[in-house]
């Protein structure tokens, strides 16, 4: 029986229309409710333009930031709760995106620390993850943390070191 499910009679990961494999396992979109739009805008709106996501589809209460196999949405709304995000309860504790190299991590969180996010673990900087893992994990004004991972394959400009900085001449 075919379903309600397109491609479900196909079988799972094949496309309904062509019978050849469609990606799966991969998120196809994440929303974020926020209680303030303009706010969640002019800050994570930012970082994800930054992370090289286009500004979508915008609406009253929200907008959509497009990347290339999948699409991210800020919402708010009547429903959402007029509760503050809370990170460390159940649910999603934060997203991880890769953000280029170190150098580009630590120009990136330098830049969100003027736009009112927060650097967590401040004192494990760039290294809270790990030592094998360099990481600036931010929270914005509305509690949402978001982790910039370096990729250690991404060829730097200019060596840097564990702050981003480059090495004393």
């Amino acid at each position: 029986m075919g379903g309600i499910i397109p491609g479900a009679a196909a079988g799972p990961g094949i496309s309904h229309t062509s019978g050849q494999a469609a990606p799966t396992g991969r998120l196809h979109h994440t929303e974020i409710w926020v209680s303030d739009i303009a706010m969640a805008r002019s800050t994570l709106g930012w970082l994800f333009e930054e992370l090289g996501y286009a500004p979508g589809e915008s609406w009253k209460h929200g907008t959509s930031y497009v990347g290339a196999h999948d699409y991210l949405v800020l919402e708010a709304g009547p429903d959402v709760l007029e509760r503050p995000h809370r990170r460390r309860a159940p649910g999603i504790n934060h997203l991880a995106f890769r953000a280029g190299d170190r150098r580009r991590v630590e120009e990136l969180t330098q830049e969100a620390l003027q736009r009112g996010f927060t650097l967590l673990f401040a004192e494990a900087h760039p290294h809270a993850g790990g030592l094998g893992h360099y990481a600036a994990y931010l929270e914005d004004p509305a509690g949402m943390e978001i982790e910039l991972v370096a990729d250690d394959r991404a060829e730097p400009t200019t060596e840097v070191d564990d702050a981003g900085s480059p090495p004393a001449a």
